[in-house]
């Protein structure tokens, strides 16, 4: 069975950069699309008060009835606009030239549905934020890092807007799992043609310097234009100001062993580094 490139819609403002990037994916890598909408029809809705600890005799069974009547209402909505917001999906995707797209409406949890396809999944499309997420502009969906704890595969992490990545940064620290995420990076379709950019954040000397030369050969050779910056101070904020000064276009992160890079992906500042970049950050496992 091919691995999918799976976009996660909602009817958050998100779902059209999703939609473009995973498009964009699905074309680049020439695997198939895969649109999915999660409904959980068992969440509560914010600000609905749990009364049936305080209801007597008939009047208790009468309102458990009526809610239970509001859930199945509610829960046939969520369908039907999932249903089309699928269906728009797929429509754009067509538009964007990818011919092989198919929508899949799901019950359940977001995130545990979402890693019950892990297997399919050769690429997970996400947005910065949930439908259900405050909107504010600095804040990042639970969901998301949830996804991003607990999934195995490839994760963009997508703004509102599509813009064609032409300048990539990997953010590298010299570990085993970075130097194939370099490799990997070298070879993807997903990049071809890309300019290369690498970023390692320590102490600049010999043994990072050496570092960073493997790095950009890797990408030279691999027939990518690379160049790269040992950088000291905080991680993310030397990746955001190098993304500034460059004008990266999309970042690419991974887990790596237990460097600085790893705690900031599955550390306490995971949520500061995602909630403040304007780019997509791809996030290797």
């Amino acid at each position: 069975m091919p691995e999918h490139v799976v976009a996660a819609i909602d009817g958050s403002r998100f779902s059209q950069g999703v939609c473009d990037y995973a498009s964009w994916a699905s074309l680049a890598l020439g695997a198939p699309l895969t649109f999915v909408h999660v409904a959980d029809n068992h969440s509560e809705v914010p600000g609905e008060p749990d009364l049936s600890g305080q209801l007597f005799f008939g009047a208790r069974e009468r309102l458990l009835e009526e809610l239970m009547g509001l859930d199945e209402k509610r829960a046939k909505v969520n369908r039907e606009q999932g249903r089309l917001m699928l269906e728009a999906a797929q429509a754009r995707a067509v538009e964007e030239g990818v011919s092989d797209a198919v929508t899949r409406q799901l019950n359940g949890t977001l995130v545990e549905t979402l890693v019950g396809l892990e297997n399919e999944m050769r690429l997970l499309v996400m947005g910065k934020r949930g439908e259900t997420a405050h909107q504010a502009s600095e804040h990042l969906g639970s969901n998301l890092e949830r996804v991003v704890r607990e999934m195995h595969r490839p994760i963009l992490m997508v703004p509102d807007t599509f813009k064609q990545p032409e300048k990539v940064l990997i953010a590298y620290d010299g570990s085993k799992t970075a130097r194939k995420g370099v490799e990997m990076l070298a070879r993807s379709p997903l990049f071809s043609g890309s300019e290369c950019h690498v970023l390692l954040v320590d102490t600049d000397n010999a043994e990072n310097r050496l570092e960073l030369g493997w790095a950009l050969g890797i990408l030279r050779e691999a027939g990518h234009k690379a160049e790269g910056a040992i950088r000291n101070g905080n991680v993310d904020d030397a990746l955001q100001t190098y993304e500034q000064e460059h004008a990266i276009d999309l970042l690419v992160m991974g887990a790596y062993g237990h460097s600085r890079i790893r705690h900031l992906l599955v550390g306490s500042t995971t949520t500061a580094m995602l909630r403040s970049s304007r780019i997509p950050v791809l996030i290797l496992r």
